[in-house]
Parts: structure tokens; sequence; C-alpha cells
């Protein structure tokens, strides 16, 4: 048990630096993790089949979270830890339900999240200037529109259902009929 750890608190160690780039942190930790590897086959050889199963798993893990692992070491001001993550997320809650007075989280924040979320995030860190605010991608930005409005008529139509269910399935079973009928 000890020994397995051991290993984990070196990771720990080495994912806590940050002095590091993260090309850096992904090599150092492939080597760790390589290493890792070959310690589990050795415990298997000593017959210690728990230590060898724990150590085999904590790669299989590690290899899984690779892919997204590492952007945090090159982006200033990236939470690192799924702590910090919360209490980004936590904190935009808060201030939303005290501009709202809600005492819940806003239902658009389902459906703009993506941008309210982002934008709250980014006005905590600094005050935007107003070229700030034009899209460098205009394209990007009418595929983003697109996509929240698309959100919006499901959630609207998701509404309706609620609300009265009968009369919606008939309005959709009419407007299916007045589409396939000859003009």
């Amino acid at each position: 048990m000890q020994a397995g750890f051991g290993w984990v608190r070196r990771v720990a160690h080495l994912l806590g630096r940050g002095d590091l780039a993260g090309a850096q942190v992904r090599r150092r930790l492939r080597r760790l993790v390589g290493r890792m590897r070959a310690e589990a086959a050795r415990a298997e050889a000593r017959g210690e089949p728990d230590l060898a199963e724990g150590l085999r798993h904590f790669v299989k893990v590690t290899g899984s979270y690779e892919p997204g692992l590492f952007a945090c070491y090159d982006v200033a001001d990236l939470p690192r830890t799924n702590n910090d993550l919360e209490h980004l997320f936590g904190s935009h809650r808060y201030h939303e339900r005290r501009a709202s007075g809600r005492k819940a989280a806003s239902p658009g924040l389902v459906v703009r999240g993506a941008v309210r979320l982002v934008a709250g995030l980014a006005t905590r860190l600094a005050a935007a200037q107003g070229a700030d605010l034009a899209p460098p991608d205009l394209e990007a930005w009418r595929r983003l529109r697109q996509d929240l409005q698309r959100r919006r008529q499901a959630r609207a139509a998701q509404r309706r259902f609620r609300a009265d269910p009968k009369a919606y399935l008939a309005q959709l079973e009419r407007n299916l009929l007045q589409s396939t009928m000859p003009a």
C-alpha cells in the first residue's frame, strides 16, 4: 500500500508544479508512468498482485485523462484542479443569483452557458475594452449564435409540451398533415 501511494505522491508532486510548461510536464509524466508500468510488472513477478493491479489501473486512468490534462500549464489563470474549477462555477452561480434575485441558478445558463459562463468569468478577470468584444472569427460567431438559437427553441418546445401536452401534440400533428398534403 505504501509503495503504491509513493508512486501516486510522485505524480501529484509533478502535476502540482507551476514552474514547468505543459510539454515538459507531459514528458515527465510519460516517463513516470512508464516507470510505474515497469514496476507493476516487477510487482507481479514478486507476487504482489494488489500493487501490480493498482499501478496498472492508475496508469490506465491517467492515460485516459492525458488529452486534456496539460492545458492548464500553458494557459494563464486556467484552474488546475477540480476544486478550483468548481470554485469558478460556484462563484458564477452566486453572482448570477445575487444579480437576478433568484434562489436557484438561472435556467438560461443551461441554454446559453457556453457564452454566459465565459463572459462572466472574463469580466471578473479584467475590464473589457470595445475592441475585445468584436468576434475574431465572424463565421464561428454566427455558428455559435445558430446553435444557441436552436437550443433556445428546443427549451421553449419542452416548456410548451409540459404546459399542455395534448395541445402541443395536436399542433405537431396539424403541422405534419399540412406539410404532407398536396397543394
